[in-house]
């Protein structure tokens, strides 16, 4: 089974090394082409009302054990000295890459195993939990980000619906007095911009709140964060706010992600193109500044041959600029998934898995103090 995985995993990752490798040659004439759906959008079903009951409907989430891959640990990584007292939603990033459907179906192999290991990476630094959920869902093709087509509006509507039943579900699944930790990545914090808008803001849960990550995808401060309901993080040691960040190392071209982030509207309704966007610093926990690779207490980096990973302390430092991008200075050697101009959003996670895993507990003791 463990062979068998590997020859799966060497598979994906040729396919996806083949396409960063001609998206860093022909990067605007290939991402339209390569990856927009050809097929017209087909609405989707409503899932069954209790369809989240059915453990094969999350990838992560309690009772899984050793099929559960966010119980990964990189080498390096120790198990945590205390236990993350909170339960935790995790929204995995775009793993359907082809262009067949709108949505990607929910037997669809390749996106599944794909979102498995983004799970294993990305999700794992909040792995002290026990109480760990990350749904499958029909999300949304990459090519939705790729075009201002009617229809991608239509299929990420539809994988934002699947979010909500999961969502809904996981909240009647954990104790009430439990805090709560939301995280999503690219899609999944696309999607968690306007969960936090319509499940969290102005409701009980907001005091229940321990941290929202809201990474890889930019929060727009006068559109997204006000309907969002919590502020943005301050200070390392403050609960019930919002972490929010996009790494990019120097020299830097963000042309690419900056025409994505025009194409859809701000929670307010309203255009976001030119506006700014939060960054928050997670090797200091708070909005802006920066600091030096010392800070970072391990980077993640991986080990694809073998499909597994180690933590590197001291590798990357981070500085929020001006234009809101997480600038990690000179590119590191992490692997062949870099996107062009130097992004580093796959990596957006794995850069600071130590810090974030650290952060996390920071906020969950925070939120538990008197207040």
């Amino acid at each position: 089974m463990a062979r068998k995985f590997l020859y799966i995993f060497a598979v994906l990752t040729v396919l996806v090394i083949a396409g960063l490798f001609a998206l860093r040659f022909w990067a605007e004439e290939l991402t339209e082409f390569t990856f927009v759906p050809t097929a017209k959008f087909a609405p989707q079903a409503p899932l069954a009302a209790n369809i989240y009951e059915n453990p094969a409907m999350w990838i992560s989430r309690p009772g899984l054990g050793t099929k559960d891959p966010a119980r990964w640990l990189p080498q390096g990584a120790a198990p945590a000295a205390q236990p993350l007292k909170a339960a935790v939603f995790f929204i995995h990033p775009t793993s359907y890459l082809a262009k067949d459907h709108w949505n990607a179906p929910l037997d669809d192999a390749e996106s599944r195993t794909r979102a498995e290991l983004f799970v294993r990476g990305m999700a794992s630094p909040f792995n002290a939990s026990a109480d760990l959920w990350a749904p499958r869902y029909r999300q949304a093709a990459v090519g939705a980000f790729l075009t201002d087509d009617p229809q991608a509006t239509q299929a990420l509507d539809a994988a934002y619906a699947d979010v909500l039943q999961a969502f809904d579900y996981f909240v009647a699944s954990v104790d009430k007095d439990t805090p709560i930790i939301l995280a999503g990545h690219s899609q999944g914090a696309f999607h968690l911009r306007r969960l936090l808008r319509d499940r969290v803001a102005h409701t009980s849960l907001s005091s229940r709140i321990a941290a929202a990550y809201v990474i890889g995808w930019p929060v727009s401060l006068p559109h997204d964060l006000p309907a969002m309901g919590l502020p943005a993080c301050a200070t390392p040691d403050q609960p019930g706010c919002v972490m929010s960040w996009l790494s990019f190392a120097q020299p830097a071209d963000n042309a690419m992600l900056l025409t994505g982030y025009a194409r859809r509207p701000g929670l307010d309704g309203q255009t976001v193109g030119g506006s700014p966007f939060l960054c928050t610093n997670p090797l200091t926990g708070g909005v802006g500044g920066e600091a030096e690779a010392r800070a970072n207490l391990g980077t993640l980096k991986p080990d694809v041959d073998n499909s597994t990973g180690a933590l590197i302390a001291g590798l990357v430092p981070a500085r929020c600029g001006a234009d809101g991008f997480l600038d990690i200075g000179p590119a590191p050697d992490l692997g062949p998934f870099v996107l062009p101009g130097n992004n580093y959003h796959l990596y957006d996670i794995p850069l600071f898995w130590a810090n974030l895993r650290a952060d996390a507990a920071r906020r969950v003791q925070a939120w538990k103090a008197p207040r």
